[in-house]
């Protein structure tokens, strides 16, 4: 239901800015500020993008919780989305997102209406030992070759 209110939402209020900022401004320049912002918001996104990037980078290295990190590049790539869509509103949020203290504020609040049931890093072993499995060690030895031998047609020596 939500999704529904905000695909009728989302357009009528960029069209009332539409609007209200062609009227006091004109057409032009309304375009030209919807055509800067796309261009500023696409910079600015691949800036942010590169630092959720490396934040994930640091977080899988450090063996640390991603969840943090992965929450802010998805933001980032939703800001992106927002940026390039045409109008003020969508540009508002898109900015908006685009803010660490911002992202971090909405994670915080998803964070507390959303319940993780398990997270675990590494491998897992859920099965049990079989008693027909040796375990063991071993080391590759190379063979020799004998000074007499000759390479045979069907391979490269």
């Amino acid at each position: 239901m939500w999704l529904l209110f905000a695909f009728i939402a989302v357009p009528i209020i960029e069209i009332a800015l539409f609007i209200q900022v062609g009227g006091l401004i004109g057409t032009w320049p309304t375009l030209g500020i919807v055509i800067l912002t796309a261009v500023l918001g696409t910079y600015l996104m691949r800036v942010q993008g590169r630092m959720a990037i490396g934040n994930l980078q640091r977080s899988f290295s450090q063996l640390d919780d991603p969840t943090e990190p992965l929450a802010h590049g998805a933001m980032v790539l939703i800001s992106g989305v927002l940026l390039l869509t045409p109008g003020f509103f969508t540009d508002a949020l898109g900015f908006a997102l685009l803010v660490p203290a911002i992202r971090s504020g909405v994670f915080h609040y998803l964070r507390k209406r959303v319940k993780v049931q398990s997270f675990s890093m590494g491998a897992r072993q859920d099965f049990p030992p079989r008693e027909d499995v040796i375990d063991g060690e071993f080391f590759e030895v190379d063979p020799t070759k004998r000074p007499t031998h000759q390479p045979s047609g069907w391979t490269k020596h």
